[in-house]
């Protein structure tokens, strides 16, 4: 049995199989089979639903200095900007009223919000909004602030690895980052409860087939509740600057790849993908994607949140085209719902028509 076989059998696979399938990743029929699998997996877990998440980009001040990355500590020309309570709030109050009932608070790694500003912030957030989930995405923090932001009531916390390899990971970040941190933080994040979210990047520089497939062995052991894959896109103040994109069709084939590899996944089609094509986020759906992200963030703000260049801002990914966007999803095939769409746990899955059957 091929590694192709043993994905679509739902075996554990070794590094090798991983391997083997990238090596299919040409293929085109290859990637329409899969597709066409990924999203009949889907639809056993979630039938044709679309979760959408309200995205609050509320600081891009950051004391890294990842070498991708647009809100580096080491960019000087980045036009720099945190909200205050009062303004996240006002966010949310906005998305509530759009129909939103999960909001994902993204940020860099900011020293200005201090354990007690984000719980004070997420205890906010929940008093006023009980029935919503809420995402954090704020980067490494010690265990203590995990658990602290947990009880607060913070539902979800999403940590992209970036890389699983750590020749790779040294090529990304500087010295005094530390792949084995970042690990740790996603294995303490899964002992507190959370739904955690991993995920990579794709094409971004130094990568290869053999650090893929370790990605993919990684997710295949950490067994997130959601994987965020975006490819790569270079910002002009960056050491990265003048390195090639990555490339939308391969991060589709690992889409489908992700979606066989663990049905339940929360799987966002990125802003990323809707950046480097007008309709990449109906194309992430198609390869098994799920959850989509508009942005919830004040428009004046918008465009300094530059973690790329040619960032979508201000147009259709924004919360306030949601009809747009619902009507983007409908045409696609699928459904918009404003619920908190939470990882499937449970045992009763959606019934899947015998000619779907993920074995045909």
């Amino acid at each position: 049995m091929n590694g192709i076989e043993k994905l679509i059998c739902g075996w554990h696979l070794t590094e090798d199989d991983f391997m083997e399938i990238l090596s299919e990743k040409d293929n085109p029929q290859t990637a329409v089979f899969l597709a066409k699998k990924a999203v009949q997996a889907r639809k056993t877990f979630y039938g044709t639903k679309v979760f959408i998440r309200g995205l609050i980009e509320f600081t891009n001040y950051c004391k890294n200095n990842c070498y991708y990355c647009g809100i580096r500590c080491g960019n000087k020309n980045a036009v720099r900007y945190r909200l205050t309570k009062e303004e996240i709030l006002s966010c949310c109050q906005e998305g509530y009223r759009l129909g939103f009932r999960t909001f994902v608070l993204q940020g860099g790694e900011d020293p200005f919000y201090t354990d007690e500003r984000m719980e004070d912030i997420i205890r906010g957030i929940k008093a006023k909004y009980p029935d919503c989930a809420l995402t954090l995405s704020l980067g490494e923090r010690s265990y203590e602030s995990y658990r602290l932001f947990r009880q607060a009531g913070a539902d979800r916390y999403l940590l992209r690895h970036e890389t699983a390899d750590d020749g790779h990971y040294r090529q990304l970040h500087p010295e005094n980052m530390s792949l084995g941190r970042r690990k740790q933080c996603l294995y303490d994040l899964k002992e507190l409860g959370y739904q955690v979210g991993a995920g990579m990047m794709v094409g971004s520089p130094g990568q290869t087939k053999k650090t893929l497939a370790q990605d993919l062995a990684f997710l295949q052991e950490l067994q997130p509740q959601m994987v965020g894959i975006g490819p790569f896109i270079p910002h002009h103040d960056t050491p990265f600057a003048h390195q090639m994109a990555g490339s939308v069709d391969l991060t589709l084939y690992l889409l489908s790849v992700v979606r066989l590899l663990l049905p339940r996944v929360l799987l966002p089609a990125t802003t990323a993908l809707g950046t480097l094509d007008p309709i990449g986020r109906e194309k992430g759906l198609a390869a098994g994607a799920n959850v989509v992200m508009p942005n919830l963030s004040p428009a004046k703000n918008r465009e300094n949140y530059a973690l790329y260049d040619n960032k979508l801002c201000t147009g259709e990914e924004s919360a306030q085209c949601r009809d747009d966007i619902e009507r983007r999803i409908a045409l696609a095939g699928y459904e918009m719902v404003t619920e908190r769409g939470d990882y499937f746990s449970g045992q009763q899955a959606v019934a899947v028509p015998a000619q779907e059957s993920l074995t045909d």
